[in-house]
Parts: structure tokens; sequence; C-alpha cells
């Protein structure tokens, strides 16, 4: 395009007139000096910078990720998510073990590739700026994370439960679902978190988002994914996580449940979460408890394989308190 056209392009999608000189980049390399109103031209394509995203990491909200930019496709006003290359890495210690985690754009490309048409995971493309960068252009969902979805649910624990988990719950199979059809593809997710999951604000379904990381757990190659599903689910059956010193706050009737806890009932993932939930509240399923009392420390058989978690799963819905749930939900 010429950059009259440019600018036609974008006086067309942005609320703002344009004036002033286009500042073009064609090499990514340097991500934080992409500023807003900056365009990418990326094989042929133009995309105008619209700011960084920003962290949903707990305890890191609102922190701005420089290589992850906010984006107009000037093709068609389109939003778009773009993903420079940032190399990281860190080290998880997780039951006993050591993992070491880093990003691999390259990974992630590849899977944009492979779930293309795939609407339980975020849609993409894979490009290649000036200097050889992988640049991931990804499609915007529009909608909550699941994280922010469950805090905006304000009734008990109960009331929970018993009308409003069900959707939420057969949604997250489909999702699991999904992990395993990308596990059958010889990949994993490599970053599984409540917010990591985007619910469409269209047709409410669970997609999964950023899968550009990678680890390195020889023992247990799936084993990470797995954990990480475990904590899917207890934070969809609690409505959120309990941890051990949430107890000593509750007075005599918390400390008489903290009396009671052991460390079998706590998460191999994070060892001051409560997983054994029929401690904290009685009426949970007992279907529900078996299945995440394979994600505990005092687990004797943990799950091997996102089949098996689904199996449990699904055999639950045939439970009692899953139809009393049915027509609670029907009512």
């Amino acid at each position: 395009m010429t950059e009259e056209q440019l600018r036609e392009r974008i006086n067309q999608f942005s609320r703002s007139k344009r004036e002033g000189k286009i500042k073009l980049v064609e090499n990514t390399s340097e991500f934080m000096n992409i500023n807003y109103d900056d365009i990418l031209t990326l094989e042929g394509s133009y995309y105008l910078i619209r700011g960084d995203e920003t962290e949903q990491r707990f305890g890191l909200e609102g922190q701005p990720k420089f290589w992850v930019k906010k984006a107009i496709d000037l093709a068609d006003g389109s939003p778009k998510i773009i993903k420079l290359v940032f190399h990281e890495s860190l080290y998880m210690d997780i039951g006993g073990y050591r993992i070491k985690y880093f990003r691999s754009p390259i990974k992630e490309g590849r899977i944009l590739e492979k779930v293309k048409e795939d609407q339980d995971f975020m849609q993409g493309i894979t490009v290649y700026d000036s200097a050889g960068n992988t640049v991931r252009i990804v499609d915007k969902i529009l909608g909550s994370n699941l994280y922010d979805f469950m805090f905006r649910q304000k009734m008990d624990h109960e009331t929970y439960l018993h009308n409003h988990f069900l959707p939420i719950f057969r949604n997250t199979i489909a999702s699991f679902e999904a992990i395993e059809r990308l596990h059958e593809m010889g990949e994993v997710h490599g970053d599984i978190r409540t917010d990591h999951i985007l619910i469409d604000r269209t047709s409410q379904r669970f997609k999964w988002i950023d899968f550009d990381y990678m680890y390195e757990w020889s023992e247990h190659p799936l084993g990470l994914d797995l954990l990480c599903l475990g904590n899917i689910l207890l934070f969809i059956i609690g409505k959120g996580f309990y941890h051990i010193s949430d107890l000593a706050k509750c007075g005599p009737e918390g400390e008489a449940v903290l009396a009671s806890i052991r460390k079998e009932d706590t998460s191999l993932f994070s060892i001051n979460r409560i997983v054994n939930l029929k401690k904290l509240f009685f009426y949970v399923p007992e279907c529900l408890n078996y299945v995440l009392l394979h994600f505990a420390q005092g687990a004797e058989v943990p799950y091997e394989s996102v089949r098996e978690i689904l199996e449990d799963l699904r055999a639950c819905e045939e439970s009692s308190p899953f139809k009393r749930m049915s027509q609670n939900l029907q009512n």
C-alpha cells in the first residue's frame, strides 16, 4: 500500500484521524520499540498497533507484555493479537521434580496450524518478519477468561454447585476433550491455567489460548498438562481455590476443619492448596471428589492421560447428584 492508502485505512478503522508521518516496522526484534500507532508490515499485510497486551497471571495483573501487541488488520479492520518472539525460561518445583519451562514461538506456530478451524482453540497464522522472526497473528476472542468469570459468581458455594455448576462442568469437559486431541497430535499445551481459557461472548464456548510454553519433564511428558487440568477442575468445583492458611482465619469452625486436614488432602501441584473438597463442603458429589483426589499428594494411582480423566468425569453425569443438578437447571 502507498502511504496515502494506509492513511485512508487507518482513518477508516480507527477512531481518530491519523496525521503526521507513518512509521512502518518490518523487523520486530526490538519489540520494546514498537509503539501505539506504528504499523507492522508482515508478508504483504499491514497491522496498526493499538498498544500492549497485559498479563493476567495472578499477582502480575495489569503488567504490560511488551512482546504481545494489540492490533487492527488494515485489510478488513478485524482485531488481532500479535505475538512476537520473546525467549524466556524458568523453573518450577512440582511433586519433587524440578521442571524447566521455556517459550517456543515455533511450537505455538506449529500448533496453530494443527488446530486450524478447531473452535476450541484460538485461531491464527504464523508469518515471518524481515529478520526471520516467528510472528503469530491471532484472532482476538471477545469474552472473559474463566478466572474472571468464576469470580463474578457471587452466590454461596452450595447454591452455585447445585444450580449453576452443570453448564460450566459440561464446557470444561469439552475443553478437556480439546486437550486430549492436542495430545493425540503429539503436542502439549504447556501452560494450562484458568486465565488461558477464554469464554466466547457469543457462543459461550471455552477456548484455549497461549500455547507457546514447552517444558522438560522426561519422566512424565504429559504430566504437567494433566496436573494443570486438575487445577482447572478444582477451581470450577470449589468456585475458587482454598489454602490451609485460609482455614486459620475462619475462627473455631475453620480450626476444626484444619485439624482434620492431612498431607494427602492437599495438592501435588501446590502443597498448601486443599484438594479434598469433601472436608470443606460435605455436599460435593463423591464422584467429583474421587477425581480430585487423583491430583492430591496422597494419590496412589495418578492419571496418565486426559482420556482417563474424561472417563471418570463422564461417569459422574450418570450419578444421582448430577441428575438433580440437571433437574434444577431445567426448572
